[in-house]
C-alpha cells in the first residue's frame, strides 16, 4: 500500500511472521528497502509493481538494511528480474549479504562453541532453501543520499543489531526506514503476538541508533516485522525498545549478585526465563544474543567480568 506520496510498504509472507518491504519512488528512480526471501520478490513485490503501474526497471537501488536473510534472501531474484538494479548494503555486513555459509558460521554460528547455542538443522535448511544472495553492487558507510527525482532519500548507518545495519531516511515524509534496527520487547508473529525476543546484539550501539531515530523527530517508523508507527506511536516504541536494554541490565545484575558460582550465558537466560519475555523454551534461548550483549555492557562497566573455562564456554561472574 502506498503509505504517503511515493512511500509503498509491501507486506510478503515470512511463515508465521511477515517481512515489510518498503518502495520509495521518485520522478526518476525508485529505491527499495530490502529483499526479503526469494519469494518475497517473486510472489509478492513483482505482482505488485504490475499492480500498481510500476515498471520494474524504474528501480534503481535496492538497500539491503542489514545481513540476515529474510532481509537479503531475495537479491538474486532481483537482480534476475531487473538486471540494472544495484544491491546496496554496508560495508560492514556486506560479506555476509553476499555468502549465505559465511552468514550461518559468522552470524547465526556466532555462540556454537563458546555458548552451546546454534539453530536447529530445520532452520539453517529452511534459510538456505529460500536465499538466494549474489554480489553487491555498492557498498556504503552512511551519510550517502540517493536522488530519486524530485527528492532524495538518505542512508542513516544504525548498529548494534548487526555492525552494519542501515536504515533510510525519507525526509520529504518525515519517515525512517529502518529494518530491524529497533526492537521493542519482542519480535512478533503475523497476528501480533510474540514470536521470540528482540535479537539485537550490540547494545550500546543499538541504544545509541534508537536515540538517533528520537533526534530526527520522525512521524512515521516504519520496520520489517511491526505494524505502522505514526505519529505518538513512534516515540513509545523507541521508549519501550530502550527500555528492555534496561530491564535486561537489572535482570543479569540481580541474578549474578545472587550467585556464588559463575554462570553460562544460557544457564542464566534459562534461570531468567519468563522475565525475560513471554517465549516458549526453544524461542527464548535466542535471548542469547541480546543477553550477551548487555553482559558485555556490564562487563565494561566493571560489574561483571567473563572468563573462558577449559571447555571453551565462557562464563560470567559478577564483580562486586
Amino acid at each position: 500500500m502506498e503509505l504517503r506520496p511515493g512511500l509503498h510498504r509491501i507486506q510478503a509472507p515470512l511463515g508465521d511472521r511477515f517481512v515489510a518491504l518498503y518502495l520509495l519512488v521518485g520522478d526518476d528512480a525508485a529505491l527499495l528497502v530490502d529483499t526479503g526471501v526469494r519469494e518475497s520478490i517473486t510472489d509478492t513485490l513483482l505482482p505488485y509493481l504490475d499492480a500498481a503501474g510500476i515498471p520494474r526497471e524504474r528501480i534503481r537501488w535496492a538497500v539491503n538494511t542489514h545481513c540476515d536473510y529474510d532481509h537479503t534472501g531475495g537479491n538474486g531474484a532481483l537482480k534476475a528480474a531487473i538486471p540494472s538494479v544495484q544491491l546496496v548494503a554496508h560495508g560492514l555486513d556486506a560479506d555476509l549479504v553476499e555468502d549465505v555459509q559465511r552468514l550461518i558460521d559468522e552470524r547465526y554460528g556466532e555462540f556454537r562453541e563458546t555458548d552451546g547455542f546454534d539453530d536447529p538443522p530445520e532452520t539453517t535448511a529452511y534459510l538456505r532453501s529460500v536465499s538466494d544472495l549474489v554480489p553487491i553492487d555498492l557498498r556504503v558507510e552512511g551519510g550517502e543520499e540517493f536522488d530519486l527525482g524530485g527528492r532524495t532519500v538518505r542512508v542513516l548507518h544504525v548498529p548494534g543489531h548487526s555492525p552494519g545495519h542501515v536504515a533510510v531516511h525519507d525526509e520529504a515524509n518525515r519517515a525512517l526506514l529502518i529494518g530491524d534496527a529497533t526492537l521493542g520487547e519482542s519480535v512478533l508473529f503475523a497476528d501480533g503476538s510474540p514470536a521470540f525476543p528482540p535479537t539485537y546484539r550490540d547494545t550500546d550501539p543499538y541504544v545509541e541508533s534508537l536515540r538517533a531515530f528520537r533526534a530526527l523527530d520522525a512521524d512515521l517508523l516504519l520496520t520489517a516485522h511491526y505494524p505502522v508507527y505514526e505519529g505518538e506511536g513512534v516515540a513509545r516504541f523507541l521508549v519501550e525498545s530502550e527500555a528492555y536494554t534496561e530491564r535486561i541490565d537489572e535482570l543479569m545484575s540481580e541474578l549474578l549478585a545472587a550467585r556464588t558460582e559463575p554462570a553460562t550465558t544460557l544457564e542464566l537466560v534459562r534461570e531468567a526465563g519468563s522475565a525475560l519475555g513471554p517465549w516458549g523454551a526453544d524461542a527464548l534461548d535466542y535471548s542469547v544474543f541480546p543477553v550477551t550483549g548487555n553482559l558485555e555492557r556490564l562487563e565494561r562497566r566493571g560489574l561483571v567480568t567473563s572468563a573462558v573455562e577449559a571447555d571453551g564456554r565462557r562464563t560470567w561472574r559478577w564483580a562486586r
